[in-house]
């Protein structure tokens, strides 16, 4: 790599990380882009973290640990680490702790970045667990308006910002605002792309350079799957940037559906029994966003809930049983092998509708409307006679 080639700096912020730090380093220093720096910021960490850390940083020059003398809230220690950014680094790239960069990633990043300097922030597929995502642009689509990719990703689709190690931000662009991240939220990330996407372009790689794993420690697990979260800071991103990227149509449709959406959630958890940590939250959080709770909102939600169990109770009956026993604290069976190739197909369906319905948004149809009727998902049994 010539003397000449962009800086990267490359941020990690952890805490308790010992498990899968090690194989995340690793995978930084495997990088085929050599001209970058390396912080990870510990977040006052009980395990070993530190010291993985700073034997790494014993042997590369290029990879330093600050740590934080108290632990701070996780969007916090984000912007802690974002402070790290070295002044001469022109872009800034976040890989957490338990996730890694496929050898390849800031190449592939900064190549497209630097061949489009209106781009603010670079994506890519990534390996979300088990499953290849953030898929959903045409191939080729190295650049997208960063106007035009917000209305889309409001509107449902396509999803291709993924978590913070999934993209690549223009340094300068993160230098700019200090707190980078909105520490009232836990999807900040989010929220940061529609900030920055209003004044750039979205740049997209079309390859698998990023891996996320999903495991009961992650924050997505411990917390926004738990509370789940993602309703409330949805609409909140809804509320806050709907009127800069969509219609006053557009908006109104998308904010109708995300509280009809919210309110089919919570007759669910009426009907499975979760605990009042649920239900508190779900109630600050609308108050929050200006809506006072409906009991007749969620009596009509829980009524047609109940009304499509007992129509369909062999689709939906299943899912509230396993719910209960989530919420009873009942262990869950693993799923038979025939039962995960199914849920593969159906998988593989709902991404054909959901690439048919963006194409439509693209051409400026509404989301939702599908002009022909959709092909059936495929039938697991006549496939295996």
């Amino acid at each position: 790599m010539s003397a000449a080639a962009p800086l990267v700096s490359v941020l990690t912020p952890v805490y308790n990380g010992e498990h899968y730090l090690a194989a995340c380093i690793d995978s930084v220093r495997a990088q085929t882009y050599s001209t970058w720096e390396y912080v990870v910021v510990d977040n006052a960490s009980t395990d070993r973290t530190r010291e993985i850390a700073e034997r790494y940083a014993a042997r590369d020059p290029r990879i330093r640990v600050v740590s934080n003398p108290r632990l701070v809230g996780v969007i916090e220690n984000h912007n802690i680490a974002f402070r790290q950014t070295s002044a001469a680094s022109a872009y800034c790239k976040v890989v957490h702790a338990d996730d890694l960069l496929f050898p390849e990633c800031l190449a592939a990043m900064v190549a497209l970045a630097e061949a489009h300097p209106s781009v603010g922030i670079v994506s890519a597929y990534r390996l979300q667990g088990d499953w290849l995502d953030l898929d959903g642009l045409p191939y080729p689509s190295p650049v997208t308006p960063g106007r035009t990719i917000c209305r889309w990703s409001l509107l449902g689709f396509p999803y291709v910002f993924g978590s913070p190690t999934s993209h690549m931000i223009r340094a300068d662009l993160v230098r700019a605002r200090n707190p980078f991240y909105d520490e009232s939220s836990i999807h900040a990330d989010e929220a940061a792309c529609y900030e920055v996407l209003a004044s750039s372009d979205f740049g997209f790689v079309h390859q698998l350079l990023t891996l996320s794993r999903v495991h009961p420690g992650t924050v997505t697990s411990s917390v926004a799957q738990r509370l789940n979260t993602y309703l409330a800071g949805g609409l909140a991103i809804l509320q806050k940037y709907g009127p800069i990227y969509l219609t006053p149509s557009e908006y109104e449709r998308q904010h109708r559906e995300r509280l009809a959406q919210y309110y089919k959630y919570l007759a669910q958890v009426a009907v499975t029994g979760r605990n009042s940590e649920v239900w508190a939250y779900h109630r600050r959080a609308l108050a929050r966003l200006g809506h006072a709770f409906s009991w007749m909102a969620l009596l009509r939600a829980f009524v047609r809930h109940t009304t499509r169990i007992a129509l369909s109770p062999g689709t939906d009956l299943p899912k509230v049983v396993q719910a209960l026993r989530r919420g009873s604290g009942r262990p869950v069976t693993a799923e038979p092998w025939p039962d995960v190739l199914d849920r593969a197909r159906m998988h593989a369906f709902v991404k054909s509708i959901e690439r048919a319905d963006a194409a439509r948004v693209r051409n400026g149809a509404p989301s939702g409307v599908l002009e022909t009727v959709p092909p059936s998902p495929p039938d697991p049994v006549a496939e295996r006679l």
